[in-house]
């Protein structure tokens, strides 16, 4: 199997009570040859203390302090211009990988020659209790993936040889992100598993669990973004709706 470098992305604010296990679950990966990259965000809370005490003992970590608090999107672009992998993978510092996640996804990868993986996960509460298991099709178009984002971020790798897109500031910015590299690749697959290959943490009173935001930021994206007109727009939100109670069927 291939041992591409893997550059793992990971943005961090005020992430103190989360980032350790987030970063554990990277460091009890199966496959070898991978560097985090952290960045901190202006964090208030220790985090930045924290994620250098990290990679003081592992020289796999590299942390870049941000000069100012510019949110999500641009720590993510921070580190991919820092990023020296030939493959970029990315999780948030409240989320976690099975061990399995990048060597079953990298060799996927290189038996069916894709250039974007995706893989299962699972939803789950702060307090521990499984939401709902997200397990998208096997393989997805760019046209499908404007009807429902099939790629959980933290489960995406994507090859560099496609060039890097940037995250836009915009709501959505992972499902804008995806789109375009979908777009780029010509799809997608995922990885046969009957297992989640990584878990992803629903906050109470997140962002995401605004539904009538979210449901404005899709439309956004649909008219400014995929430059659909009123009347697609309006069937793949349809297709969008259903598709996201969906993920929250267990």
């Amino acid at each position: 199997m291939t041992t591409s470098l893997v550059s793992v992305i990971m943005p961090a604010y005020n992430a103190g009570q989360t980032i350790r296990s987030a970063v554990l679950s990277v460091l009890s990966q199966s496959y070898p040859s991978w560097e985090l990259v952290i960045v901190d965000d202006c964090s208030t809370d220790g985090t930045a203390g924290l994620v250098d005490s990290l990679a003081a003992v592992d020289e796999r970590i590299r942390v870049i302090h941000a000069g100012t608090n510019s949110g999500v999107a641009a720590a993510r672009n921070l580190a991919v211009a820092a990023a020296r992998g030939s493959h970029i993978a990315f999780l948030d510092s409240d989320d976690g990988w099975h061990p399995d996640k990048l060597e079953r996804q990298m060799q996927h990868m290189e038996e069916s020659r894709a250039l974007v993986c995706y893989a299962p996960y699972d939803r789950v509460a702060e307090d521990g209790r499984l939401l709902s298991h997200v397990r998208p099709p096997a393989a997805v178009s760019y046209e499908q993936m404007l009807r429902s984002n099939h790629i959980g971020n933290l489960t995406g790798i994507y090859d560099r040889c496609l060039g890097d897109a940037a995250f836009r500031r915009v709501g959505h910015e992972d499902y804008v992100f995806w789109l375009e590299m979908v777009r780029r690749a010509g799809g997608a697959t995922c990885v046969p598993s009957d297992h989640a290959l990584a878990y992803y943490l629903v906050r109470d009173g997140s962002v995401s669990a605004d539904k009538w935001r979210a449901a404005r930021w899709q439309w956004r994206i649909y008219r400014d973004v995929a430059r659909l007109g009123w009347l697609s727009s309006s069937q793949h939100m349809c297709h969008y709706a259903w598709q996201a109670v969906m993920k929250r069927v267990v």
